[in-house]
């Protein structure tokens, strides 16, 4: 049974855009930048803000219940839906310890009848004092080696999961080169595990 292993924030769910529009937008009225011009991740230059009060606001937001009640990708969740059982699959996210409890929670929530297994890289904080047994999402698929295909929105990642050998579908956001609508790529997902 082929192994996929999916990143969850901007993937399994939309996080980068709730938080836009439940944080940034209505703290900043003023601000005309939209959430299809964020063309970097991280996009706090964008944003005119140093990355710090970014990563500071996006990590709060992630421990709230805003976040708690974000709804999952809908064609995502249609997707396990009519193909999950076929095959293994594995969360993957980098995210800093202290938000990993609830991003788990909502896996399993909404995506638990096909993920059983949730792993994580910790996100680079300041103070932070977890022993890091795998700096990067590279570092975990290479030690892990059962992979068949990875999922992920950031172009970084889909080449250094490329460099292991692995088949990867880059899923579509204003900040990556991504081609294909989500429907397409959930397509070439099918044609992919069928290949294999």
């Amino acid at each position: 049974m082929l192994t996929i292993v999916w990143d969850v924030d901007d993937v399994l769910n939309n996080l980068m855009h709730s938080w836009f529009s439940a944080v940034w937008k209505p703290q900043n009225k003023k601000s005309i930048l939209e959430f299809s011009g964020i063309t970097e991740n991280p996009p706090h230059k964008l944003l005119g803000i140093a990355k710090r009060e970014y990563l500071e606001s996006l990590d709060a937001f992630r421990l709230s219940k805003d976040a708690g009640d974000m709804k999952p990708n809908p064609e995502i969740l249609r997707w396990f839906a009519k193909h999950g059982k076929k095959y293994n699959h594995i969360a993957l996210t980098a995210r800093p310890a202290k938000t990993i409890p609830p991003s788990a929670e909502w896996v399993f929530r909404y995506f638990g009848a096909w993920i059983r297994t949730f792993a994580f890289v910790p996100s680079k904080r300041e103070n932070g004092s977890l022993r890091e047994h795998f700096k990067t999402k590279k570092e975990y698929l290479d030690w892990f080696g059962k992979a068949d295909i990875f999922v992920d929105d950031s172009p970084e990642n889909i080449r250094a999961a490329k460099s292991l050998g692995i088949k990867t579908v880059l899923i579509p956001q204003p900040w990556n080169n991504s081609k294909l609508t989500l429907k397409e790529l959930l397509d070439l997902l099918n044609d992919m595990c069928r290949k294999i």
